[in-house]
């Protein structure tokens, strides 16, 4: 359980909770001058403090706080007024964080020194924190000792300690384990250039999923309550204590416009522009940028000006590349101070411009002298050898063919289980389910620089690393071939449907619909992906179509290679290897706590390393004779189409680069051609044909 001690010393003197008139400066007969007031948001920075990319192992001009720091100088300098807030997901992501989390593994469960990433914000002067999911990865101990480093507070309003004694109101719970808000007096000028003290509230939340994706850590330690929920219960309070202004910080994407009330919704930032009292949105999670175009069709939104439901709102993507920054007018009206929201503005502030591939700002040198000691010591822990791979694993085409990034995976997945399987459970198939992390982005608008490219050759931990970006834990589950298949079902939402009548072009990827790493492989199956049918659910594995039917021609191989399919399949009982978050995240058929049925201390990651050792046998000459190998089994593909009544144009995009071309060139199972560039291809990627139309040649 956090120390709420260590928390109140962060938060010490920070406080202003008072319900006094907040403006002892104002002649209340006499109406002020507006006052501007900017608010500047980091978000997702997932420890990567550096403009350094720790598996390329060089510079990294797109990334980075030692980047963001310049934005957030500059913009400083152009305003009377302002404030800096950070919205989480800041302990883990990169290597760094890795790195930090084994030394306070290997130093007795202690961190001996500030986590660099608070050596670099306290040069910054941060207003305020919130805690985003990762921050419970590495568990709630190394959590707070990490806040310790921080010399500025933080909040979040929808964990709640499980505790039960002394219940409030009609709430199940206790007490929070964080400071839920915080209300702070700030002495502001307004245009005219009189003083004025103003109180501003600051309220976090984070997805209620984190019982879910970290049970292991917060099992029977925490509950949490709805984003929404949370924020109808504390937004009054805030008012009714003097806040003059409430800025939510909420570690959560847009979400759903047609249905906003879901009081679980993992991103529910739309929802909560309809809180009453609520003035600005500081968000986050989902590693996108708003305001931006790919937004521009959300109802009632403003993307020119950054209004969301007509409240300011901004969402600076990820890694430090963007500064989100939200200028509010505030003005006295009927007596109170009050934000104008049709008259201030929202946008995110890049610090590399994608298109002409120039950097737009110089990295702060007071950043990097706080943390080098911490960045030499990354390089150095990531360069540790592991083994050797016989082949390059790229994941150029992860998304169109069976790969060797993921498939290399699954084979550390189903190795590791296969050697703690219990007694009870060794005599069922064990597979492994896989996505693939690194697929050219996350979200719709993608990022080409985001593909696996490890050669082939020696291998270090960064290459594992990069191979697994998460450090989730090793987790099985036992599912039946019929749940299998519905889990197969929602994975190939991943995919848009195919109309074989249609000789314009289509694109095959739903990029914008479901994220690639829901998009598992499920290895120790057989099967194709019928894209010309449509898609039985949705990314949440909500059911949209009842009857399709796209997992086609599903088996499984027995030890005495006996196929078994149909009926008998689907009565099949199995272990299935993955992670925490798939396994206790209960969306795909097969999955949720009444699935698991082994969970180990082991890292995905971890399991991948000791794989690759395992693998490379080393001999007296300094060579090996044997080597990890990658290489993809083909155990799904697309059926193909034979009712096509035109010639069908479908295309998928992928890296640009001389490397990918010659990858793709190499390895397609299916007929593939580069396509010219147009205007509408984003920067950095390629749009390739595949033909769907042709039977792929026996191997």
């Amino acid at each position: 359980m956090l120390n709420k001690k260590v928390l109140a010393v962060v938060i010490a003197g920070a406080m202003g909770l008072g319900g006094c008139n907040s403006d002892n400066n104002d002649n209340k007969d006499t109406v002020a001058a507006d006052i501007k007031l900017r608010v500047m948001e980091t978000t997702d920075l997932h420890t990567n403090m550096m403009d350094y990319n720790y598996y390329s192992g060089k510079e990294d001009k797109t990334i980075g706080l030692v980047r963001t720091a310049s934005l957030i100088n500059a913009a400083r300098a152009e305003v009377t007024n302002s404030v800096l807030v950070d919205n989480g997901d800041l302990l883990q992501g990169s290597p760094m964080g890795d790195y930090i989390a084994n030394k306070f593994k290997t130093e007795s469960n202690m961190l001996t020194d500030t986590h660099p990433v608070y050596k670099a914000m306290n040069t910054l002067d941060y207003e305020v924190g919130n805690i985003g999911n990762h921050e419970f990865n590495y568990g709630l101990s190394f959590l707070e000792q990490s806040l310790g480093g921080a010399n500025f507070p933080y909040i979040n309003a929808n964990v709640i300690c499980a505790d039960k004694d002394g219940c409030w109101d009609d709430v199940l719970f206790s007490e929070n384990m964080f400071t839920p808000y915080i209300i702070k007096e700030k002495v502001v000028t307004d245009v005219d250039g009189n003083e004025h003290t103003i109180k501003i509230g600051y309220i976090g939340f984070v997805p209620p999923q984190i019982l879910q994706w970290d049970k292991a850590n917060l099992d029977g330690k925490v509950e949490v309550l709805g984003i929404v929920q949370a924020a109808n219960k504390f937004v009054p309070q805030m008012k009714a204590e003097g806040a003059d202004i409430i800025l939510a910080i909420p570690h959560s994407g847009i979400g759903s416009s047609e249905n906003p009330g879901d009081p679980w919704a993992e991103n529910a930032t739309y929802a909560l522009t309809n809180v009453d009292g609520i003035d600005a949105i500081f968000f986050g999670h989902s590693h996108s940028v708003f305001p931006s175009a790919t937004y521009s069709d959300l109802p009632n939104t403003d993307v020119d000006k950054g209004l969301l439901n007509g409240v300011p709102a901004v969402m600076p993507g990820r890694w430090g590349d963007n500064l989100g920054v939200v200028d509010l007018v505030v003005r006295q009206v009927e007596g109170k101070w009050t934000v104008i929201h049709e008259e201030s503005t929202a946008k995110a502030r890049p610090i590399y411009d994608n298109a002409n591939k120039v950097a737009l700002v110089e990295g702060e040198a007071s950043l990097r002298d706080a943390i080098e000691i911490e960045h030499n010591g990354t390089i150095e822990y990531v360069s540790q050898p592991i083994g050797v791979a016989a082949a390059n694993m790229y994941s150029f085409l992860t998304l169109v063919q069976d790969d060797p990034t993921v498939q290399i995976v699954s084979n550390a997945q189903i190795a590791r289980v296969k050697t703690l399987i219990t007694d009870d459970l060794k005599d069922l198939p064990i597979l492994s389910a896989s996505a693939p992390f690194k697929a050219g982005g996350r979200y719709a608008e993608g990022d080409a620089s985001q593909y696996v490219q490890v050669d082939a050759g020696d291998l270090s931990y960064k290459n594992a690393a990069d191979l697994y970006l998460y450090p989730n834990t090793m987790v099985a589950v036992k599912a039946t071939g019929a749940e299998l298949k519905d889990w197969l079902e929602c994975s190939a939402n991943q995919f848009n449907q195919i109309d074989p009548s249609v000789s314009a072009p289509q694109n095959l990827i739903n990029r914008a619909g479901h994220p690639t790493y829901n998009f598992d492989v499920i290895d120790g199956l057989t099967y194709k992906i019928d894209v010309t049918q449509p898609t039985k659910f949705d990314r949440s594995c909500e059911v949209v179509n009842a009857s399709a039917n796209r997992i086609v021609d599903l088996a499984y191989t027995a030890a005495d290679g006996t196929v078994i399919t149909g009926d008998e399949l689907a009565a099949m009982s199995f272990v299935v290897a993955s992670n925490n978050y798939r396994a206790f995240g209960g969306s795909f058929a097969g999955t949720g706590s009444d699935h698991v049925v082994l969970e180990l201390p082991d890292t995905n990651r971890d399991a991948l390393s000791a794989y690759i050792t395992e693998q490379s046998q080393p001999n007296a000459t300094g060579g090996y004779d044997a080597m990890v190998d990658p290489s993809a089994d083909y155990n799904w593909d697309f059926k193909t189409i034979d009712n096509a009544t035109v010639a069908l144009d479908i295309r998928f995009e992928t890296q640009d680069s001389d490397v990918a071309d010659k990858f793709v060139a190499d390895n397609q199972q299916r007929k593939m051609v580069k396509l010219p560039k147009t205007a509408d291809v984003v920067a950095g990627f390629a749009i390739y044909s595949i033909d769907l139309t042709t039977p792929v040649a026996a191997k």
